[in-house]
């Protein structure tokens, strides 16, 4: 399908599928050349993460384990600019290696958030894995050394991002298209 309706709002394929795969398949790689030998936990953001991270995960070759935080800022297609954390994490992350999975850092607050959070657990280090990276939306300084893409400004549903909590099923991603 190149272009979508979803609730009011029209989008048009922006990335294929098979790029975001070649993409993921590259993080991969640099994640399991970089973190050998360190067991890292992958600390998926749901919800928009989930189909990064189960594709990531597929080719990540290092011995590892995955869980997952839900924290939430969005509300339609806007940051609401408020940051709830909805389910944190019960692993001891003590002198571990972390690596969040994220879908998508534009602002950063919201992974700035989660780094704080993180930090206060004693963690050896930690890691920013992102599908997507709006890099003139960036309002904080974050250092994402495994950044899939970078894409414009622009609101994006497909490949487990959301509007209002639609669309996140589609394997390609869609940008929205002014009506």
């Amino acid at each position: 399908m190149d272009t979508i309706k979803i609730k009011d709002k029209s989008f048009a394929v922006s990335i294929k599928h098979d790029d975001i795969q070649k993409e993921v398949m590259r993080v991969a790689g640099e994640i399991n050349r970089d973190l050998a030998g360190k067991n890292p936990l992958f600390l998926s953001v749901l919800n928009g993460a989930f189909m990064f991270t189960a594709d990531l995960m597929k080719h990540i070759t290092i011995p590892c384990e995955v869980s997952f935080v839900k924290l939430a800022s969005y509300q339609g297609v806007a940051s609401t600019g408020t940051i709830k954390e909805v389910i944190g994490i019960n692993e001891d992350i003590t002198d571990r290696t972390v690596v969040i999975v994220e879908d998508i850092v534009d602002t950063g607050f919201t992974m700035q958030r989660l780094l704080e959070t993180l930090g206060t657990r004693g963690p050896r280090e930690i890691h920013i894995a992102s599908l997507l990276v709006k890099p003139d939306k960036l309002e904080v300084e974050l250092d994402i050394k495994y950044a899939a893409m970078h894409i414009p400004n622009d609101f994006i549903v497909g490949y487990g991002l959301d509007y209002d909590g639609f669309g996140r099923n589609y394997p390609d991603i869609y940008t929205i298209v002014n009506d």
